[in-house]
Formats: structure tokens, C-alpha cells, sequence
């Protein structure tokens, strides 16, 4: 599931996600192991109050590379 990241839609970001979540149809919500859980919980609450898959992934650096940007990620949704 995480190679679809490099090449659908997707979002990235904590800021981007939230917003995705509340307004676009989502597959599924990636998280970073290694992301502050301040930044990540309210994302991970949200998505199981609205059933949205959540997969882990090891590090920040392994979900930016995934979606094909130079900076880490904590936070990416792939869209439907």
C-alpha cells in the first residue's frame, strides 16, 4: 500500500491530511512511527471515529521518500 503513495493522489502533511479527512474521500491515512504524538494523535482519533485505515510506517524519512518529496513526513493520506 505504501508504493501507492508515489503514484496516486495523495496529500502530506498534519495540515493537509486534517483538512482531507473532513472534505475528500480517503483509502487510507499513513503515520510515522517517529512523529510526535502531539502532532499525530488527533489524526489517528479522528480516523478511527470515521473509519479510515491507518497504516504505520517506520520513520518520517521512509513516508517522505514514499511520496516522492525531499523532507520527511509524519503525516500522508492517500485519496480515492
Amino acid at each position: 500500500m505504501l508504493s501507492k503513495l508515489s503514484t496516486g493522489k495523495r496529500v502530506v502533511g498534519v495540515k493537509q491530511v486534517r483538512r482531507a479527512i473532513n472534505t475528500q474521500d480517503i483509502e487510507a491515512v499513513f503515520i510515522a512511527e517517529d512523529a510526535e504524538n502531539k502532532v499525530t494523535d488527533e489524526i489517528a482519533k479522528t480516523c478511527e471515529e470515521k473509519h479510515i485505515q491507518i497504516i504505520y510506517v517506520q520513520n518520517m524519512k521512509e513516508l517522505g521518500n514514499a511520496c516522492k518529496i525531499d523532507v520527511n513526513a509524519a503525516t500522508a493520506a492517500l485519496l480515492k
